[in-house]
């Protein structure tokens, strides 16, 4: 029988003293990551957990590490990140917006060009299954939108109802976004961009990483849109456990998402993607089918 693994993340703040004073305060993703893990544990899956303090930079890593030595062909490894999105500069030049796409864990951001590189070391025929409840921005156009995210939310009608929905209870109080403003994010990259730098390089070109498992994405929302917080859980968060029906679920993974988008509102659309090797078998299974 395959081996089944886990590592979800979920990050409710972040150390101050390494992202130049922002706390970055969250509600639901300590919740997000118990609540994933409860699920792949559902079946048959064995893992961590990692909630805020403990979701460094680090220990991340080293269970993707750990993960990628343990699993064979045919296993699945289930990663699932609940916090803050942001971006450091793209020193590879592999981006046309010039910018890397980050997760925001306890210590430092962890560029998406290490978790490429990470995916490059599991074996051929595993199976990685990652669900990321964050924000990504890039373009110019992107950058206004989270400039003005508080006054972008108000004006948008469908986002009224939004703090009843996902359980704020200030009236007419609206979710928060999981992103560092863009300004934000780009001074904590300058103010330590010899670090974010070197990580990028010894990571590598993602385009160049050589990816022998096959990789299904599903995240929180498209790059130029907000993934929204909330309570008990994340909207995105949320949202999966609905269609998930605990346990009841028989679709593929492309049908998850799909359902998924439709229990959120249309300014928060969940992507899918896959990079590695193909797989049509792994993409028509059940989502968590060991």
């Amino acid at each position: 029988m395959a081996k089944g693994l886990f590592l979800t993340i979920g990050l409710n703040s972040l150390d101050p003293d390494k992202y130049n004073g922002t706390s970055g305060k969250l509600n639901a993703c300590e919740n997000d990551a118990r609540d994933v893990a409860a699920i792949a544990k559902e079946q048959g899956f064995t893992g961590k957990v990692l909630l805020t303090q403990e979701a460094t930079s680090a220990a991340v890593l080293a269970e993707l590490h750990k993960a990628a030595h343990a699993l064979d062909a045919g296993d699945i490894f289930v990663v699932g990140y609940s916090g803050h999105g942001g971006q450091v500069g793209d020193v590879t030049n592999e981006e046309s917006d010039a910018l890397d796409e980050t997760w925001c864990l306890f210590d430092r951001m962890l560029v998406d060009d290490e978790l490429y590189a990470m995916w490059a070391k599991f074996k051929a025929g595993v199976r990685i299954f990652v669900l990321s409840d964050s924000c990504h921005s890039g373009t110019a156009v992107k950058h206004l939108w989270f400039d003005a995210t508080s006054e972008a939310l108000a004006k948008v009608p469908e986002l009224a109802t939004l703090g009843a929905k996902w359980g704020w209870p200030g009236r007419g109080e609206l979710p928060r976004a999981k992103a560092l403003p863009f300004e934000k994010s780009w001074e904590i990259y300058r103010a330590n961009h010899e670090l974010y730098d070197s990580l990028q390089y010894i990571a590598g070109n993602k385009a160049d990483a050589d990816i022998k498992a096959s990789v299904i994405l599903i995240s929180g929302c498209q790059d130029n849109q907000l993934s929204l917080d909330g309570n008990p859980n994340s909207a995105f968060t949320k949202a999966l456990k609905a269609v998930w029906r605990g346990g009841n679920y028989a679709k593929n993974y492309a049908s998850f998402h799909k359902e998924i988008s439709k229990e959120l509102p249309s300014t928060q659309s969940p992507n899918y993607y896959v990079i590695g090797q193909p797989n049509l078998g792994f993409e028509a299974q059940r989502p968590f089918h060991l």
